[in-house]
């Protein structure tokens, strides 16, 4: 499935984590590879960055977390993805967080896991390559 139009990507930070360095160099990096890039930042609920994605007609969702909480917030966001019924939206995230979270992140249904020592063109590789496969 070839694309119309530049792939939309929604960025947020779901948590009281304030630290946003990480997400806004992923965002930029995005945007210079040449995707739309609507970055919520910091302190999103699922609920808001679900609704979002839908509003904007996202490809892909972009979450990060370094409070360690990827455990707590990641499958509410893909729950409620589920109960819509949207199963073509990509859910990618990135952070700083224990190896051994990701066996349990990918177990939810995260469609990959970025962690430190990705470089931004695996990342955006990774995005245009699996848009047009879901």
């Amino acid at each position: 499935m070839e694309l119309d139009r530049k792939i939309r990507v929604v960025m947020a930070k779901v948590s009281l984590d304030g630290h946003d360095r990480g997400i806004k160099v992923v965002t930029r990096a995005l945007r210079d590879a040449g995707m739309e890039v609507i970055y919520m930042g910091a302190f999103q609920t699922p609920e808001r960055v679900v609704t979002t994605a839908i509003e904007e007609d996202a490809d892909v969702i972009g979450l990060s977390f370094l409070s360690g909480e990827q455990l707590s917030h990641t499958p509410k966001v893909i729950n409620l993805l589920r109960e819509k019924n949207i199963t073509d939206i990509l859910v990618l995230i990135g952070g700083v967080f224990p190896r051994q979270d990701i066996p349990k992140l990918k177990e939810m249904g995260v469609d990959e896991i970025f962690i430190s020592g990705h470089s931004m063109d695996e990342i955006a590789g990774y995005i245009r390559e699996n848009v047009r496969k879901k």
